[in-house]
């Protein structure tokens, strides 16, 4: 069924499973409203905003937003309020004036399997994609925006891919994700799609955005799908996702379409593009939902030539039978059965929907097809309390099951948590390596522990690589508490905390790696405890476990005592010379009965030859600004510091020398919506610093903003 928006489902062509409930949710003039299902299948609808506020467009002219077009045509009339409507045969990257902002800087990562936690989760069988709606079509900010209710996604072990998620027929067709997003994701070792959506008629579409995207050229080729992965390239994302749900078209048009995906393919191939194939339109033109991969749409996935399409999304109307069918017909084209995903709505009831799990990924047998989910973002829009600690409480509910351990899942209930099928990944495969629990976006930010800015923030590309499996805790007594919190931490803003009446020592599984350890490596863990001192150590397992589920073969570190106040406590690792890092954790003791509450800062491994801090960035500029009274928007642009860079973070300089973070990105350039003035001051002093992995900053570049 159509994962598209705008107006009333078409009727089922088949019998109807049992409908799930959805909210109408009208946002405004061009903009998407879900559906509200009646005898209609379970089905997506194309990118209304997250429930809840949606971050606001900046108040003056000069906010970059992600970038969204129709293909060619533009609709009549005019755009809503907010709305730019473009033409993507007419965008080019030299003419782009937002370029800079939505590009992505962050290459994608290699992984590795680590043996699961989990004795039921599969490597090598079932993968996972994600469709995801992080804001709305139009007026989605390119580089994060200054409040903390944000669809702040940490789960990247379990995804395969994640798509870019929106469009509709009154803002734009195509959306290209943002940066951060695509950043994020890049660093933990997923691919992004970008989207394409032709919709169905009930839902504003229009036939002619179908024939513009797949119109040749006078030399027979396909401008637009050169154009597609054009912006593929220049933005820095993987591929595109293409959901062509506009009835009414023919088998030439199927043909068409057909030959275009191909041509996007020969485009694309060399720089590592992919298609994902939503199962719509058939090869008789018509839309018909199939639930299966068929006779009547293999087509769009591999022909007589060869692949067409990476992996096919398959509509959800699908049943066990369809799936099964799915896959011997994938197997015979020479095509892996994991190539594709059998959509799951968690759009409407999150993990009390109801899933045919079996179908799927069954336990005590091979994997039928991969998963598929579509709007898992529920996590956060379903929430009454939507502060980042609530809302990462109900996403490691989603991704890791109740129990919150992967480890030692709860008894089976109608919830098959990812982590329970699915074997996590890892990125975490060379020195240096950092990690301060910061999640992409908080309430402050801090610095070595104290707070520079006081204001609410996301920004994804600034997030960690955090501990893929959450929370594996081995306790022989009382098992603590383990989160992600947002009320301290010495870097970014969030830290990693572990609460409770500690009965027995109590070890927390932290990152799988693959690091080679040398003579000179060393370890070092930031932390506090209170409001009793408490002993840490570190683990460090050189083995990986003997079976899936089995323990991890740790060597334990003494770390030192923790207690109140932040203190780093230094380790080396040169016992271990030699061998290889294949896991990391922490193990805290008690001396006492007194509840513990103790929080881990920063946790790093490098080498102690080659520390030292990177260079600064060249030419800091103010290209751009506009002024409101004592206040003004800019833009800001740098050249890329030499060497390895993780990130870059801008302060604010105040007349009385402290200095006020402002904000920070991946890329070179940055907008900020808001520079107060600091009482009559003449300008406004920035400074710009270059951090690398381990999160030492370069000296400033400075630039001055006059008032």
């Amino acid at each position: 069924m159509p994962l598209s928006g705008d107006g009333p489902a078409p009727r089922a062509r088949t019998t109807a499973r049992p409908p799930a409930r959805r909210a109408v949710l009208s946002l405004g003039a061009g903009a998407t409203a879900a559906a509200l299902l009646t005898a209609a299948p379970a089905r997506a609808e194309a990118a209304p905003a997250p429930a809840g506020p949606s971050p606001a467009p900046a108040p003056g002219g000069l906010a970059p937003y992600a970038s969204y077009w129709f293909p060619d045509s533009l609709p009549a009339g005019t755009p809503g309020p907010g709305i730019v409507w473009r033409s993507l045969k007419e965008w080019s990257p030299q003419a782009d004036p937002d370029l800079a902002h939505n590009t992505a800087s962050v290459p994608l990562a290699p992984r590795f399997t680590p043996v699961p936690a989990n004795a039921d989760a599969r490597t090598d069988q079932a993968r996972i994609t994600s469709l995801v709606s992080f804001g709305p079509t139009a007026a989605n900010p390119s580089q994060g925006s200054a409040t903390a209710d944000f669809y702040a996604l940490t789960h990247w072990a379990y995804l395969e891919e994640l798509v870019f998620w929106g469009g509709s027929a009154g803002e734009g067709l195509i959306l290209a994700p943002n940066a951060p997003v695509v950043d994020a994701a890049h660093r933990n070792g997923v691919r992004v799609l970008g989207n394409v959506f032709l919709p169905p008629v009930a839902y504003g579409g229009d036939l002619r955005w179908t024939r513009d995207l797949v119109r040749r050229d006078p030399d027979g080729g396909f401008p637009l799908a050169r154009k597609l992965a054009e912006v593929a390239r220049a933005y820095g994302f993987d591929g595109w996702f293409v959901n062509a749900e506009t009835d009414g078209g023919d088998s030439a048009l199927a043909g068409r379409m057909r030959e275009f995906l191909h041509a996007l393919r020969a485009a694309g191939e060399r720089h590592g593009l992919r298609i994902t194939w939503y199962d719509a339109m058939d090869s008789t033109g018509a839309v018909g939902w199939r639930g299966a991969l068929d006779a009547l749409n293999q087509e769009f996935f591999e022909d007589r030539a060869g692949r067409v399409a990476d992996t096919m999304f398959v509509d959800f109307r699908w049943t066990p039978g369809s799936l099964v069918s799915s896959a011997a017909l994938a197997e015979r084209l020479g095509r892996s059965r994991h190539e594709l995903w059998a959509a799951v709505d968690v759009e409407s009831r999150g993990w009390d929907s109801e899933v045919r799990w079996d179908a799927i990924v069954p336990r005590g047998r091979d994997h039928v097809v991969s998963l598929g989910f579509y709007r898992p973002e529920w996590t956060r829009g379903h929430l009454a309390d939507r502060s980042p600690g609530a809302f990462h409480r109900a996403d490691d509910r989603f991704w890791t099951g109740e129990s919150l351990d992967p480890a030692r899942p709860a008894p089976a209930a109608v919830w098959r948590a990812p982590a329970t099928a699915v074997a996590d990944r890892s990125t975490v495969t060379g020195l240096p390596f950092a990690c301060s629990f910061n999640t992409g976006h908080g309430l402050c930010w801090y610095e070595e522990g104290r707070a520079v800015s006081a204001e609410p923030w996301n920004h994804l590309g600034l997030q960690d690589r955090l501990p893929g499996r959450r929370w594996v805790v081995d306790a022989e007594g009382r098992r603590p508490e383990v989160s992600l919190d947002f009320a301290d931490a010495w870097r970014g803003g969030s830290s990693l905390l572990v609460t409770g009446a500690l009965t027995a020592p109590a070890a927390v599984g932290l990152h799988a790696v693959r690091l080679p350890l040398t003579p000179g490596t060393v370890a070092e863990l930031v932390h506090r405890g209170g409001p009793d001192p408490l002993d840490v150590e570190l683990g460090v397992a050189v083995r990986e476990p003997a079976a899936p589920g089995a323990p991890v073969p740790y060597t334990w570190l003494r770390a030192g005592a923790a207690g109140a106040g932040w203190r780093t406590s230094r380790i080396p690792l040169a016992a271990l010379a030699g061998e290889t890092a294949y896991a990391l954790a922490v193990r805290i003791t008690a001396r006492g009965t007194t509840p513990v509450s103790w929080r881990l800062g920063a946790l790093s491994l490098h080498d102690t030859t080659a520390a030292r801090h990177p260079a600064p960035p060249p030419h800091l500029s103010v290209d751009a600004s506009a002024r409101r009274g004592a206040e003004a928007e800019l833009r800001l642009s740098w050249g890329r510091a030499p060497g390895p860079v993780r990130h870059y973070e801008l302060y604010r300089r105040l007349p009385d020398g402290t200095r006020r973070f402002l904000g920070g990105t991946c890329g070179t350039a940055l907008y900020l919506p808001r520079l107060a003035r600091a009482g009559r001051e003449r300008e406004a002093v920035l400074e710009l610093r270059a951090v690398d992995e381990t999160y030492a900053v370069s000296a400033p570049a400075p630039a001055r903003f006059r008032w």
